[in-house]
């Protein structure tokens, strides 16, 4: 390819068609990152009578599988696309999969007894993960290859999260409305899962069609300049040589984490805060109305303030205004009330750049490594990336959860009633504000460290 043609691609417009089709992959993606980190926690706690410790282990665990197969799966993803340039195969599979075993992770009835249960939920859970991964981690590879324009990457995942955020409202207020749509909390989880996962796996059909479009570029046509590793050992290790060739991708994915770890926590607490904060289970609703409503409606000023001002520099801004918002939060340890709801309604304006911006940023990173490296390893760099972003969800409902465990927290099985100790109440609203906050301060010293411009995208 000439260095000539380079100028004309990275201007060229993605047709309005590419651009729907990706963005209603976030229909499924926000789908399966909203509704188990929202309710399976609370599901084993108050539903199968699992302890809150165990709980957290459970969940926990399902997500480290994540992390162990995907670099596994991008290295795969690489190796589809070496030899067919595409990589569709794999999304394919996670769409039509991921359905059934999503219901399935809601459908453990409590008679079961909490051991059981439990273990029926964790086999599940981590059943689905692995769908899911199969087409996350191709889908987050395709930005980088379906164009190479600094703004029009933007463009793309702005529409992206524009759809993500109405997924988030979408499964975070309706999910809770299915559950009590069941004439039982049994049979209202089951409902929930099965037209959730129905939901879910539908978006991510589609979506995988931009597979279609990448393979479709100018440049899709020539061979990959490096060969995908093939083994276990060499696709661990092709990881590792990605994260210490790429100070860039060091820092966004340092950043990222600790963010997805932040908005993850919250995630987590977002349930207790409306049972035993707001004294309604169902203000999970209105909770979610407060911090998605803002956002959607947001999204495309953060795409258009990261044309005017840089990408980075409109991501520290949101995350700035985040953690202002999350910290004012603690105040609902002493006069918990319906002023919360402007508060998180802050944070959601900000949580709308959070979710677009180092989305747009990581196809930047990756097409920077390509000309020093070699084309071929998009799949490498997002097989990390996504066992980072595991990370960060996993570990943020596990520090809800150890949180719950160290200030008494009383697990209860489905129609029983329990009083919960003051401390706990605290520990939850800690949860939800401070511990949020701090991680996001950590997540600005990392991005600092962030050095690409975009003159050294378009260049």
């Amino acid at each position: 390819m000439s260095t000539a043609a380079r100028p004309e691609r990275a201007s060229a417009r993605l047709s309005a068609r590419t651009v729907a089709l990706y963005a209603i992959g976030s229909l499924g993606t926000g789908g399966y990152a909203t509704l188990p980190g929202l309710v399976l926690t609370y599901f084993l706690t108050d539903n199968l009578g699992v302890a809150a410790l165990a709980a957290g282990l459970i969940v926990t665990a399902a997500k480290i599988w994540d992390v162990i197969i995907d670099p596994l799966i991008g290295a795969a993803s690489d190796r589809q696309y070496a030899k067919t340039g595409s990589r569709r195969g794999f999304m394919v599979v996670g769409a039509l999969t991921l359905p059934v075993l999503f219901a399935l992770t809601f459908a453990v009835p409590p008679s079961w007894g909490p051991f059981a249960g439990g273990i029926s939920v964790f086999l599940a859970f981590l059943a689905t993960a692995t769908s899911f991964s199969l087409f996350q981690v191709p889908y987050v590879a395709l930005p980088a290859e379906l164009t190479s324009g600094y703004d029009e990457r933007t463009r793309l995942l702005g529409w992206r999260v524009v759809v993500l955020t109405a997924a988030i409202l979408l499964f975070g207020a309706g999910g809770p409305e299915l559950r009590s749509a069941g004439s039982d909390q049994v049979s209202g989880y089951l409902l929930m899962g099965i037209v959730a996962g129905l939901a879910i796996g539908v978006g991510m059909l589609v979506a995988s069609r931009t597979a279609d479009a990448a393979a479709h570029r100018p440049e899709a046509g020539e061979r990959p300049a490096v060969t995908p590793p093939a083994g276990f050992r060499e696709q661990y290790a092709a990881g590792v040589r990605t994260l210490r060739r790429s100070q860039p991708f060091r820092a966004l994915l340092g950043t990222f984490l600790l963010q997805a770890l932040a908005t993850g926590t919250m995630l987590a607490a977002a349930q207790y805060v409306a049972t035993w904060v707001l004294r309604s289970e169902d203000a999970v609703t209105l909770v979610f109305l407060a911090l998605v409503g803002p956002a959607l409606i947001a999204a495309p000023a953060w795409t258009a303030l990261a044309r005017r001002i840089g990408k980075e520099r409109a991501f520290a801004i949101a995350s700035i205004l985040f953690t202002v918002a999350a910290a004012m939060l603690v105040l609902a340890a002493w006069m918990p009330g319906t002023w919360m709801y402007s508060t998180i309604g802050f944070a959601g304006v900000a949580y709308a750049g959070l979710q677009s911006l180092p989305m747009a940023m990581l196809p930047d990173v990756i097409s920077h490594d390509e000309r020093t490296s070699g084309r071929g390893r998009a799949g490498t760099f997002t097989g990390v990336w996504t066992a980072g972003e595991t990370v960060g969800f996993a570990l943020g409902a596990t520090a809800v959860s150890l949180t719950l465990a160290a200030t008494g927290y009383v697990s209860t099985v489905a129609g029983a009633t329990a009083q919960q100790p003051d401390a706990a109440i605290t520990g939850i609203v800690l949860s939800f504000s401070i511990l949020p906050a701090l991680l996001m301060v950590a997540s600005l010293l990392t991005l600092r460290r962030y050095r690409l411009r975009r003159a050294d995208i378009d260049a």
